[in-house]
C-alpha cells in the first residue's frame, strides 16, 4: 500500500490521539509553563511528520520525521517529570510514555525505510 497523505501515516494518527489525550489531561494544570512546553512538542511531533510529508524530497521527508522523533525524546522527558511533579495520574502518565514510545519506534522505522 502506498500512502497517499501524511493522515494515514500511522505515526501521525498516534501522535495526534498523544496530542488530543495530554491536552485534556492538562487542561486543569496550574504550571502553565510546563503544560504549553509540553503540548507544544506533543503537537510538534504530528506537524513535523505532516510537513515534512508534503516537501518535495525524501531527503526533507526524512529530516522532518527526524525531527518529530526529537520531539517525540522531548515528550518522553517531559512526561517522567510529569510523575516525579505529580501532574498526571499515574496511569495516563504511563499510558502516554507507551504511546510517545511507540511513536518513536514507528519514526524510526519510517526514517530507515527511507532511501
Amino acid at each position: 500500500m502506498i500512502i497517499k497523505t501524511f493522515e494515514e501515516v500511522i505515526a501521525w494518527q498516534k501522535a495526534r490521539t498523544l496530542y488530543v489525550g495530554l491536552y485534556d489531561q492538562l487542561k486543569q494544570t496550574k504550571d502553565y509553563f510546563y503544560r504549553d512546553q509540553l503540548l507544544r512538542a506533543a503537537l510538534s511531533i504530528s506537524n513535523n511528520i505532516a510537513e515534512g510529508f508534503d516537501r518535495s524530497s525524501a531527503k526533507e521527508l526524512r529530516q522532518f520525521l527526524v525531527i518529530a522523533r526529537g520531539s517525540a525524546a522531548e515528550v518522553r522527558s517531559m512526561l517522567l517529570i510529569a510523575k516525579d511533579l505529580e501532574l498526571l495520574p499515574d496511569a495516563s502518565q504511563q499510558e502516554c510514555l507507551l504511546l510517545v514510545k511507540d511513536i518513536s519506534k514507528l519514526l524510526t522505522g519510517f526514517i530507515k525505510s527511507i532511501k
